[in-house]
Order: structure tokens, then sequence, then C-alpha cells
């Protein structure tokens, strides 16, 4: 007989078993690892962009980490799930962050605490994710910052030299970055990336220490100086008249925005409010989310890659571009009221299941 039960909470239990940090890594690895074996993943990246973004969610129940925002959660509390995931569509690692804080200030630490494997060589966030100040950490931290940017006109932009001829570009760059503060400032620069990089100190208490609510120290505004010449550069690539640059920045986004689209279908009980009051409990529940959407991605990057291998052994033109328009995150299959059953199928190990014939009557119920 089988056994039916709600998947999150079987997956939220299993998720409280995992009591150290290096089991769930390695959990998320097993996962990871299959999916970038196939074409159709390697189609879509390689594995080394990583975007983080903030999922908002209500907490209607009174919790040490629940804050209030009208606009986001109306006369009720609520905390933000800041979540990192690759150009495949897999999730690397997240953070729950009280309220609607500045993504920017616990951006850095998802980064460093990704579940497993490699540092991403490119950072994507949104436009509400960086500072000055946090603007060139990454970068300190051997990763390319890319944020999306909004209000082009209206972003500064900083110059080396005040006395140099940039041509067109002389009224782009206006303000001047002083280099001077930077060499003062450079081994205590090294220090602080040494620290986070090493996992010392959280690159949140370090940002929140350097800014002071606004006004910066020394070392602060030591940071943002060199900061500013990576945020300069990005704005260049960004204005450029190659379009690659931002429609790249934009397509992880947009693949982002599905991925929490999949999240919120997922997460449907009690409306996707969380009624946990400690910070454990919510972290069991969205860490159960988190392995759900894995495994949802997994499940739909291996048959979507079988039908593509069918589609090109029939003889269908299958263009690389086409695969890479693809998502991992397509759920109209997906049912996620009612029970479920976790009964294995009769299948051989590493076998699926017989591929649906495209030309057949399909049954409207799936």
């Amino acid at each position: 007989m089988s056994r039916h039960v709600h998947a999150l909470c079987v997956l939220e239990r299993f998720w409280r078993a995992l009591k150290r940090r290096e089991i769930y890594a390695d959990a998320s690895t097993r996962w990871r690892n299959p999916q970038a074996d196939l074409s159709l993943a390697q189609a879509w990246g390689g594995g080394l962009v990583a975007a983080v973004d903030g999922m908002r969610f209500v907490v209607p129940v009174p919790a040490a980490f629940a804050r209030p925002s009208r606009k986001h959660f109306g006369s009720k509390r609520g905390m933000t799930w800041l979540n990192a995931m690759n150009d495949r569509g897999m999730g690397r690692g997240a953070k729950i962050a009280p309220g609607t804080i500045r993504d920017s200030l616990h951006m850095v630490d998802v980064v460093f605490g990704l579940d497993g494997g490699n540092l991403p060589e490119i950072l994507v966030s949104d436009t509400g994710s960086y500072s000055d100040l946090v603007f060139g950490l990454p970068e300190l931290l051997g990763i390319s910052y890319r944020p999306a940017l909004a209000d082009l006109p209206d972003q500064k932009r900083w110059r080396i030299s005040g006395s140099a001829d940039y041509g067109p570009l002389s009224t782009f760059a206006r303000r001047k970055i002083d280099l001077g503060k930077i060499h003062r400032n450079w081994e205590d620069i090294l220090r602080v990336v040494a620290s986070i990089y090493t996992g010392t100190v959280r690159a949140y208490d370090v940002v929140t220490m350097l800014q002071r609510d606004g006004h910066p120290t020394a070392l602060g505004e030591a940071i943002a100086s060199y900061c500013r010449i990576f945020k300069t550069l990005h704005i260049l690539a960004f204005i450029d008249v190659d379009e690659t640059y931002r429609r790249d920045i934009k397509d992880i986004r947009n693949l982002q925005e599905n991925r929490h689209s999949l999240a919120r279908k997922i997460c449907h009980g009690k409306k996707g409010e969380l009624y946990h009051r400690y910070e454990r409990g919510l972290e069991n529940r969205l860490g159960a989310l988190g392995l759900v959407l894995n495994c949802v991605t997994l499940w739909n990057t291996v048959y979507l890659d079988a039908a593509v291998r069918r589609l090109k052994a029939q003889g269908y033109p299958v263009r690389e571009e086409d695969m890479a328009r693809l998502s991992p995150f397509v759920h109209s299959y997906l049912g996620v009221h009612g029970t479920y059953t976790f009964a294995l199928p009769g299948l051989a190990p590493g076998a699926i299941r017989d591929l649906r014939n495209p030309d057949a009557e399909q049954d409207d119920e799936i």
C-alpha cells in the first residue's frame, strides 16, 4: 500500500535530519552533477554564472525574522528568501533575511555559502541589490559583478584622471576617483577581503559596519572608491553597441523569475504563507522548497534532453539556439493539490519513462 503524504512535509523532515551543512551540500551536488552531464544543460550555460534574488513571504504569526512592509506584505509582516541559482537553473544556496532588507547586504554571504561546487565567475542581481561599496566586493573576491541597471541616465560615472581627455566620454565621467584614499587603506582593504573569503566574518557584518547608516567610515569610503572603477566599467559595457552583455543579464534574470514562479506554485500550502516563529523553522521549510525546486529542475532537464535527442535521431533540425531557449521550469504538468505517492516505477536503473508520441492524440488531463 502506497503511503500518501505531502511532499513538502516529507522533504522538510529530511531537511531537519541534515544536521550538518556538509551532508546537505553533498545531496545538492548529487543532483547538480547529473544535470551538468546532459547536453541540454550544457547548451543553457557552463554553470559558472550565478543569479541572486529575493523572494518575499508573508509570516502572519509573531516571528523574530518577520518585519512590516505595506508594499509587500500589506498589514502583515514577512521575510525574504534570498536564493542563488546557476545559469542551468539549479539552486546553489539560500539565506533568510528579515523583512525587505536590501539584498546587497546579504548577497555576498549567499555566494560564499553555496551548496558545494566552484564559486561562480559571474554574479547577476536585480537593480536594487547594489551600492558603490557593495559593487566591487565581488570583484575583489574574484567574481565579475553584473547587476541589472535601472534609471541608466541618472547613474553616477567616475574617472581616474581629472585632466585626461576621454573624448566623447569626458562628459560621461565627471566625478574623480580618489586613488590616494585607496592607496592609504589598501592593506586594510585586503584584510577585509581575506576575512570574507575565508569565512572569518560575514560580508553582511562588514558592510553594515563600514556604512554606518549611510555615513561610511574612512575604510568604507576607500572600498567604495575602488568599487566605482568596476561600476563605471559595468555601465560602459551595459550601454555598449554590442547588446550581448545586457541581453545575457536579462536572460538569467528572467530565468530566476521563472524559478520563483515555479516556487510559488509548489509552495501553495496556506496561500504560500509561512507559519514559523523561529529562524530554524523558516530554514527547514524553505530548505525543503529548495530541494523540491532542484528535483523538478533535474526531472525537467532529463526528459527535455531525452526529447531533444529523439528529435535529432528522427532527423528534425534542432538548433543550439533553440535548445538554449528551453526552460527547466516548465510546470504545466505539475499537480500540487491532493496527495502524492512515492511508489517507485518499475524502471531499470538509469532508465526513464517512455516519451509520448507527438503525433498521437493527447489526453487533456495530465
